[in-house]
């Protein structure tokens, strides 16, 4: 079975899914793509050998096997909503929108009333295989710290409200520290990471410490997690992506891998 997959995002996740796709990394034909821009849209369709249609979302998720999310924490709710109740599998890329509890139960239960799955890949850290094992114990304690460049937090609504000039800092800054909920909300193109560790550790509690650093030259994420079995420490340094600074390269490739893996026959982790 050739899966059908439709798109929902055109930006840096999405245009690498799609060109994974094309290329045939992924045994599954792109058959619909929709975005807010319509430039973009088109830009992608153009850049690819077999073409997908432009439709409406009603339209794609009636088209797809399965539909990727990769737009922004806002449309997640939407695009989650009409996949479920349509039974069609469901990939999510921000999951920052999950750090919402109330949102997260409602797609889970959707999930379940419609015998639908539901896909959160890894995105840019590792180290999730053992924290879901983790978690069947205890899990006293989890800490993520993120440091990236200065300019990757432009824009974010925390970065706005605290009026700070990222542009004059000159050397590693504690910009943040809080909540995984909390950090989602405050930096929602950055530290969807952070929602991904809560979900992996069954809601558990994620500390979160945001960096700018105006030297480093990689988006670095380092977590510790501490419980009865025992420590477990990653780092990743990872190269921000070509098309947009605030998203690791690692992100797009871990949804290609999350795909690779729904179709095909054999399992490896976790």
């Amino acid at each position: 079975m050739l899966y059908k997959i439709g798109l929902v995002g055109c930006g840096a996740i999405g245009t690498e899914v799609a060109k994974a796709i094309d290329r045939g990394d992924i045994s599954a034909e792109l058959v619909a793509v929709c975005d807010r821009s319509s430039n973009c849209v088109e830009q992608l369709i153009k850049s690819l050998k077999n073409k997908p249609i432009k439709v409406n979302l009603l339209e794609l998720v009636d088209r797809s096997d399965i539909v990727v999310e990769a737009a922004s924490q806002k449309a997640v709710p939407s695009v989650a909503r009409l996949a479920l109740k349509k039974g069609k599998s469901l990939m999510i890329m921000s999951v920052g929108a999950l750090a919402d509890i109330e949102l997260y139960r409602e797609i889970k239960k959707l999930a379940s009333d419609h015998r639908a799955k539901v896909y959160i890949p890894s995105g840019a850290i590792s180290g999730l295989d053992g924290l879901k094992s983790a978690s069947l114990g205890t899990i006293s304690k989890i800490t993520l710290t993120t440091t990236k460049k200065p300019a990757s937090f432009e824009g974010a609504p925390y970065i706005i409200e605290k009026k700070i000039d990222l542009k004059a800092l000159q050397k590693p800054t504690l910009l943040f520290e809080g909540t995984a909920a909390e950090a989602v909300k405050a930096f929602p193109a950055n530290v969807n990471v952070a929602a991904t560790l809560c979900l992996a550790a069954r809601e558990g509690d994620v500390r979160v410490r945001i960096i700018a650093d105006p030297q480093i030259k990689v988006n670095r994420h380092e977590i510790i997690a501490e419980g009865d079995f025992g420590q477990i420490s990653t780092k990743v340094e990872n190269i921000p992506s070509p098309m947009n600074p605030k998203t690791s390269y690692l992100a797009a490739l871990s949804a290609i891998a999350t795909l690779r893996s729904i179709v095909e026959p054999i399992k490896i982790g976790t």
